[in-house]
């Protein structure tokens, strides 16, 4: 990726969850809700993409992300502090959902550009169906149920939780008598969950080109 870096300061690195992390650094820049930004701790090494979590508006940026262990950039990123410098990349990308009924599907982290969408004020004809293994996992849970009220479809495969689907998220679209055709459909998470998706609601028959999706490394 070739794209020009700049320094910011971390306000924020919290862990809203055993799993994961919620990064804050000020906004200097517009951006489209659903965009990504390049992250980079040194800017000698590539910056990896993640999805921006915070409405187009607010004074911080947020970043939502986990640990992979293996990893160059999050196993040092989370050790950061208020003060520390990262490098970022001005927003791009064209995974944006304009102002029309719609339906979000995620899991895992892969709710980030959605979350910026919704707290964007991108939410009036939005359906969320969300999924995780339990409800911890189920990031910015009552805001979306606050602002979306029943259109917020929470899923939890490992645990029973209080006005959660107990199972996948095509768990919850197959148990559905029927499924709107004509919207738009966004995915975004790991390649299986889009992969797997993707293939039911063409199944349910909805049109491929009605199938936009973002995969999760």
């Amino acid at each position: 990726m070739d794209r020009e870096l700049f320094a910011v300061k971390v306000k924020k690195n919290e862990q809203p969850t055993p799993e994961a992390w919620l990064l804050d650094f000020e906004r200097t820049f517009p951006f489209e809700a659903g965009q990504v930004i390049g992250i980079t701790i040194d800017p000698e090494l590539q910056p990896r993409l993640y999805s921006i979590a915070s409405g187009n508006l607010d004074k911080m940026v947020s970043i939502l992300y986990t640990i992979k262990p293996d990893g160059l950039l999050t196993p040092p990123l989370s050790d950061c502090k208020a003060g520390d410098t990262i490098y970022v990349t001005h927003p791009f990308g064209n995974f944006v959902c304009p102002d029309q009924r719609a339906v979000f599907i995620a899991t895992g982290t892969g709710i980030a550009p959605f979350a910026s969408m919704i707290f964007s004020g991108q939410h009036k004809g939005k359906t969320l169906i969300q999924g995780n293994r339990n409800l911890e996992g189920i990031y910015f849970h009552q805001q979306f149920k606050d602002i979306l009220g029943n259109n917020y479809h929470p899923c939890t495969s490992r645990q029973h939780a209080k006005d959660c689907f107990n199972g996948r998220v095509t768990d919850f679209i197959a148990s559905l008598p029927q499924i709107e055709t004509d919207i738009p459909y966004y995915l975004c998470g790991v390649a299986e969950m889009v992969v797997d998706v993707r293939d039911l609601l063409i199944e349910r028959g909805v049109p491929f080109k009605r199938i936009m999706a973002e995969i999760f490394f």
